[in-house]
This record gives C-alpha cells, sequence and structure tokens, in this order.
C-alpha cells in the first residue's frame, strides 16, 4: 500500500480591487482545485459571495468577467474545465466600459 496521497493544484487567485471586500482586503489568495471552476469554488468556500458576482445563474463566466491562468484567457480554452496546474496564476479581470 502506497502512502501517497494525490493533491489538487494550488493556485494563487488574483483578486481586483472591486472584489477585495469578500477577501478580506486581500489581494490575492490561495486555492485548490483541478479546473478553473473547481479553484473559484474553494475560493467561495473561504469568501463567501464572491462566486456570484463571476459566475451567473446558468453556471457560465459572467460576460464582463474575464479570467486568465497564467496568461491565457479561459474563453479561448476549455472556459470553467481549463486545467489547473500548482503554481499556476489565476486572474480575474473585470471587464472596464467607458469613453
Amino acid at each position: 500500500m502506497s502512502d501517497r496521497v494525490d493533491t489538487l493544484p494550488e493556485v494563487t487567485v488574483r483578486i481586483p480591487t472591486i472584489l477585495r471586500s469578500y477577501t478580506g482586503g486581500a489581494s490575492a489568495v490561495t486555492a485548490a482545485g483541478a479546473t478553473v471552476g473547481d479553484v473559484l469554488l474553494a475560493v467561495e468556500l473561504a469568501h463567501p459571495g464572491i462566486r456570484a458576482r463571476l459566475i451567473d445563474e446558468s453556471g457560465a463566466l459572467r460576460r464582463f468577467v474575464n479570467i486568465y491562468v497564467d496568461d491565457d484567457d479561459i474563453r479561448f480554452g476549455d472556459g470553467l474545465d481549463t486545467r489547473a496546474s500548482s503554481g499556476a496564476i489565476l486572474s480575474i479581470i473585470p471587464a472596464v466600459a467607458g469613453g
């Protein structure tokens, strides 16, 4: 029998200023998960209320929110099913409008 324990990848999640009230002012938090969706669920469990600002009622990423894993926009990959890897940086970037 092996003593090996499989662990979920742990990533750093960068929190934009507008959502820092959910994280006690922290600009970054760590969370573990196999996918971006799993990571966001872990962030929600630690910081209730934040996920509703990112994910709509149907479970899709809100259209005014962009999420990058390292330098890759998840909208051009597998979306919330994008795989997470240990040490990755997940950046939440709210869309900015104006003129």
